[in-house]
């Protein structure tokens, strides 16, 4: 892990950068998981044959949603855990959504990526904090990134349903 910010959430400013995460590997073993999870078995994902003959990329490349899924993963290394919910407290971490996604770069099978987080926006609201993140997933060895997305995460705070 790579310039973790510790510091909770309330801490964080506007305009700093929460984090980068570790570097991970996305293997064919992932992408072929992830097909076959949420049943959408493609070519350009999961044959290599065909993507020899067939794919501009001449071999698989990553779902987007797969690169998306990773996002929570990444967030909790590059924020050393502090988007987790808080031993002795009842305040939490909740997806709330997107407001922007663009899948620009596509990952292929055996690529490095990692992710960038800056806090964006931070709005307070009765029931919490609005975060609004850019994320940023690069790819090792290119300049373009794989994805770039607006991140909306809702801080529930105790207060709220108490």
């Amino acid at each position: 892990m790579t310039q973790a910010k510790t510091a909770a959430h309330a801490d964080w400013e506007v305009g700093e950068k929460l984090g980068v995460s570790s570097w991970m590997q996305v293997s064919q073993k992932q992408i072929d998981a992830f097909g076959a999870i949420t049943d959408d078995l493609e070519p350009l994902h999961n044959d290599p044959e065909w993507c020899a003959n067939n794919s501009p990329y001449g071999q698989p490349i990553a779902y987007g949603f797969l690169t998306l899924s990773l996002l929570t993963k990444f967030m909790h290394e590059a924020t050393a855990d502090a988007m987790r919910g808080h031993a002795g407290t009842r305040s939490f971490p909740l997806n709330y959504g997107f407001d922007r996604i663009r899948f620009i770069s596509p990952v292929l099978s055996g690529s490095r990526i990692r992710a960038h987080f800056t806090l964006k926006e931070r709005k307070q609201r009765a029931d919490g904090d609005m975060l609004r993140i850019d994320v940023t997933i690069e790819i090792e060895g290119q300049d373009r990134p794989a994805l770039s997305a607006d991140w909306l995460t809702m801080w529930v705070m105790e207060a709220a349903y108490a």
